[in-house]
């Protein structure tokens, strides 16, 4: 068998993240090994962590390919690959490997093995799977590298989906609409007497709000700058609080929060990774309530001690909204066809040739989700 010729977004050293720091460049792609599914990627959401990661990885971990939200059709099986068939429509998410102890309990998002099978370039073994010329490309991001026309996934991080489905409109399901929705559903698993505050409303906060909303939470706020994004949480039905509002006699964000759900709100979500909001999230929860942190960039936070120590409260993250991909996946789809998490006017479609044009409309605000397709 011959290697796949195909096209790719790669990532060069140094990485800044800004500008166009990637280019459209041409690779020879592997074969499947047994135990690996060749996909023809339709399309790739555009997360914040393809952007993060690569300013922390090492010189000798470039050139490399990113993309963690890839969508397509599935077009070589290897031997040992059950479940997925050629022409199937796949959802690719995160990989896990399953047998561990976290794995084999359902918590695959704290897989023992995540960081090698997620974010070393290559595969377990040490073998890489992209080559330009003789020139080494690090690539299996998330198990799968999916900037590009062609990705080597796994059976563990494929999730078959029904073939009359936009797969542009589900590629955020594998990452993004999966943490923020999943952060609801999973770990705060919040209902008709609770009430949620949701710091940051991008493509994780308000994938959250749309879950939380769609899942009759009874009090959900959004806090945000931009007015856009406030507009669309209120679509939702949920109350929207501007952080920048500086009118005399506008009280401080957290006790706003703690007018509108009656002293304190049961949990709060922060997507933002500003320490200064992660703290303004923990003090508007009310006594014993829950804030997850979801917001990837800042090496720490401050955290008030003693409204901690006094109030009971507990601060926490979560992996990927605590969700299994192989389930989460089409419970998101059963939802968003019942109308419960309607998010598809959250996409906005790019070609991948215009990758730098969609990383400076998400800066800026513009567009809530983009997604890159061929």
């Amino acid at each position: 068998m011959c290697p796949v010729q195909t096209t790719v977004l790669l990532a060069e050293a140094p990485f800044t993240g800004a500008d166009h720091p990637f280019t459209l460049t041409e690779v020879e792609l592997d074969d499947p090994r047994p135990d690996e599914v060749l996909v023809r990627v339709i399309a790739t959401g555009l997360c914040h962590t393809d952007l993060t990661v690569p300013t922390m990885l090492p010189a000798e971990m470039f050139p490399t390919v990113m993309g963690h939200e890839g969508t397509g059709v599935v077009e070589a099986v290897g031997a040992d690959v059950t479940g997925i068939e050629v022409g199937d429509h796949v959802v690719m998410s995160f990989r896990s490997c399953r047998a561990c102890s976290t794995c084999t309990a359902g918590d695959v998002g704290y897989c023992e093995q995540s960081l090698l099978l997620n974010y070393m370039g290559m595969r377990p073994d040490g073998s890489t799977t992209i080559r330009r010329g003789g020139e080494t490309v690090f690539g299996s991001f998330f198990g799968q590298s999916s900037f590009a026309r062609h990705a080597l996934a796994y059976a563990d991080n494929c999730v078959v989906v029904p073939k009359d489905l936009d797969l542009a409109l589900l590629a955020p399901f594998g990452c993004g609409f999966q943490t923020g929705a999943g952060t609801v559903l999973n770990v705060l698993r919040a209902g008709p007497d609770d009430s949620l505050v949701v710091y940051g409303a991008g493509a994780v906060g308000l994938a959250a709000v749309a879950a939380a909303c769609g899942a009759g939470v009874g009090t959900v706020i959004a806090v945000d700058p931009v007015p856009a994004r406030r507009r669309l949480a209120e679509e939702y039905g949920a109350r929207a609080l501007d952080p920048t509002a500086d009118e005399p006699g506008t009280a401080p964000v957290p006790d706003q929060v703690k007018e509108l759900t009656g002293g304190g709100a049961s949990y709060a979500i922060d997507t933002t990774a500003i320490p200064a909001v992660v703290q303004q999230a923990q003090h508007s929860l009310r006594m014993r309530g829950t804030l997850v942190a979801l917001g990837l960039g800042a090496p720490e936070y401050p955290i008030d001690a003693i409204d901690l120590l006094q109030s009971g409260k507990v601060i926490r993250s979560s992996v990927e909204g605590d969700a299994d991909p192989r389930t989460m996946v089409p419970e998101l789809i059963r939802r968003r066809s019942e109308g419960a998490f309607d998010v598809d006017h959250l996409v906005t479609r790019y070609p991948f040739e215009r990758i730098a044009d969609a990383i400076e409309d998400a800066a800026k605000g513009l567009v809530v989700k983009p997604v890159l397709t061929w």
